[in-house]
């Protein structure tokens, strides 16, 4: 009976240790997403992100909206807002260098212009890391580039990896902050 005993208390805080370790390997993202201010740019649609690494790791967030830290009432990725998502996933390498922005193209206003992603990541015992993904693009099935779907790739460059210094932080950039002459506006 005893040992049984010493078996299951054994059992639970070899548990316990393993529930921790697992939760010291989250790290926090917060996301500012900046909705273009043009007619039309705003969106009902529910959008999803996946940031990944330069090592193939990734975290996903189905429903960015659930990550919202606005106001209850707020309306999210409308036009001209920069609105605020944090939430918590596994750690990731730094710098978060690739974005899969997805609108599943749902709602009676589908279509969405997104300016840029700033991602903040930091966990614990890790160095806060900085990215601005440049979006400056049409997630809408009917506005070029006719897709829901905006990949940036920082990951793998061939001239290397865009950085600029900004203040004492290394930022990380990915894609062009100064719009083409060529836009892909309607």
């Amino acid at each position: 009976m005893k040992y049984h005993h010493r078996l299951s208390i054994t059992f639970i805080a070899l548990l316990f240790s393993v529930a921790a370790a697992d939760y010291s390997d989250d790290c926090v993202y917060t996301l500012y997403v900046k909705t273009d201010s043009i007619i039309k740019a705003g969106t009902d649609s529910k959008i999803s992100v996946t940031l990944g690494d330069s090592q193939g790791r990734s975290v996903w967030v189905p429903d960015l909206q659930s990550w919202g830290l606005m106001s209850p009432s707020h309306d999210y990725f409308e036009r001209g807002n920069l609105d605020v998502f944090s939430g918590q996933g596994r750690c990731i390498a730094s710098p978060i260098c690739r974005l899969n922005l997805t609108s599943d193209g749902s709602g009676p206003h589908h279509g969405w212009y997104c300016d840029y992603v700033e991602v903040t990541s930091t966990g614990p015992q890790r160095a806060c890391s900085q990215t601005v993904f440049y979006v400056d693009r049409w997630l809408a099935a009917d506005a070029p580039p006719f897709q829901l779907t905006a990949v940036l790739d920082g990951c793998i460059l061939d001239d290397g990896p865009a950085m600029a210094k900004h203040g004492d932080n290394d930022l990380f950039v990915v894609g062009n902050p100064i719009r083409s002459a060529v836009d892909q506006r309607p």
